[in-house]
């Protein structure tokens, strides 16, 4: 198997204390940290996570506006020592619809921001998810130390996040966190687990000292790729670094790779359910604490809005469940030349999508008797429906569930796409 090195020499962490709310006085503590210690030129150094501010959630909008200057500082820094620096700092994002806030972590290089990677699980222990929003889509950032992938504190809990980069061409996983003393064990554990599942070389750097009552781990590490422990901080702050040999990367991988195979595991059509077996399976996700999304439609003629809408349902949960209009039920709502596509048809090309998770046929004019056998915790249907007209509505909220409109985005419809044909 070819493989191509990175072309940094050392990596190497800054584990230090965070003086909540205030990035100038953070930063002055990595000045003085590299004035003492100077990395090599080509080190890729890590910052534990909001190193610049801590959680002070209430905070955090106006100090998300400092983010531009503070990473400005970061790239001085990174030309004067010829270094690539990356730490997680609140990213903002002013949208029509608001403003949104992610915990982001940032590559900063001498001439400028080479790339981010937005942190994917928010910590709802920690009410992360009540002040920021979760990123998608995380892919490995270019950057002169070659491909490298992110994962933010609590993202390492979840190996799907860091195999994902891996089989993206990331060689190395940098982690950027706030881990907590009491669990430091299990810090450990897993960025060993994660480095030996991609055989990659990992540097994690995280916080000391206390931030907002805990006590912070410390404990940055740097693993090899066959999960040995190459360097280790105490519990108080440090700047570290260390040379690596990329040829043990390579040597390992050429042995047996457990990075490349990507083979597609499962059978779309195992997606499509009764109602029964719907109901069991609901049973056993929602045990598990995951939130149960339920929408519906004929889905007739499949089109881009139609995969938009299901992609933004899917966003609101944990498992998508898809009503799915039998072809009885399409007749006697559409009249007898619908549905174009019969429903074990239709059914197999929604299972198709990654976003649904299970499909269910139902032959009533309404899908109440799922949605009232199923009671998912969201209910979603098309912005074009007043809330007090959608089907389950009452039901879903009696049980403490939400519902959520979504706007088809894209201007396509299947009786459309139908009249342009018989033209």
């Amino acid at each position: 198997m070819a493989f191509e090195s990175p072309s940094c020499a050392s990596v190497g962490f800054f584990q230090s204390a965070i003086t909540p709310g205030a990035p100038a006085g953070n930063l002055d503590r990595l000045r003085d940290a590299l004035q003492k210690e100077p990395p090599a030129p080509g080190t890729l150094l890590v910052l534990p996570e909001l190193w610049a501010t801590g959680f002070v959630y209430p905070q955090l909008a106006e100090l998300s506006r400092q983010t531009p200057w503070v990473l400005e500082q970061l790239s001085e820094l990174a030309a004067r020592y010829d270094i690539v620096l990356a730490g997680s700092l609140v990213e903002r994002v002013d949208a029509a619809h608001g403003t949104l806030l992610y915990n982001t972590l940032f590559f900063s290089a001498s001439d400028g921001l080479a790339g981010k990677i937005r942190k994917q699980h928010l910590f709802s222990y920690w009410r992360e998810d009540d002040w920021l929003t979760a990123g998608e889509s995380p892919r490995p950032v270019e950057t002169r130390s070659g491909w490298v992938g992110g994962l933010v504190c609590y993202d390492l809990r979840f190996p799907e996040t860091a195999k994902v980069q891996c089989q993206q061409g990331a060689s190395l996983l940098l982690v950027s966190a706030q881990w907590p003393l009491a669990r430091i064990d299990q810090w450990r554990t897993l960025l060993q687990a994660r480095a030996i599942e991609n055989q990659t070389f990992i540097v994690a750097g995280n916080g000391c000292g206390l931030s907002n009552d805990i006590e912070l781990g410390g404990h940055s590490l740097i693993i090899g790729p066959g999960g040995d422990i190459l360097l280790e901080a105490g519990e108080k702050g440090q700047l570290a670094t260390i040379a690596l040999d990329w040829q043990s990367q390579q040597q390992l991988r050429q042995r047996f790779n457990t990075v490349a195979p990507a083979p597609y595991p499962f059978d779309d059509q195992e997606k499509i359910l009764t109602l029964a077996e719907c109901v069991r399976i609901v049973g056993l996700r929602k045990k598990q604490g995951q939130r149960i999304v339920f929408t519906n439609g004929c889905f007739d003629i499949l089109h881009a809005g139609h995969v938009e809408y299901l992609q933004q349902a899917r966003k609101e949960g944990d498992f998508l469940v898809v009503g799915l209009n039998s072809d009885r039920s399409i007749r006697s709502i559409k009249g007898e030349k619908r549905p174009i596509n019969e429903e074990l048809r239709r059914a197999r090309v929604v299972a198709g999508l990654g976003c649904v998770d299970a499909i269910v046929l139902f032959s009533d004019d309404t899908p109440l008797e799922l949605i009232t056998a199923l009671l998912p915790d969201v209910m979603v249907k098309g912005a074009d429906w007043p809330e007090d007209a959608i089907v389950g509505a009452r039901e879903v909220k009696a049980k403490g569930g939400k519902v959520v409109r979504i706007p088809f985005t894209t201007e396509t419809s299947t009786t459309g796409i139908i009249e342009k044909i018989r033209e």
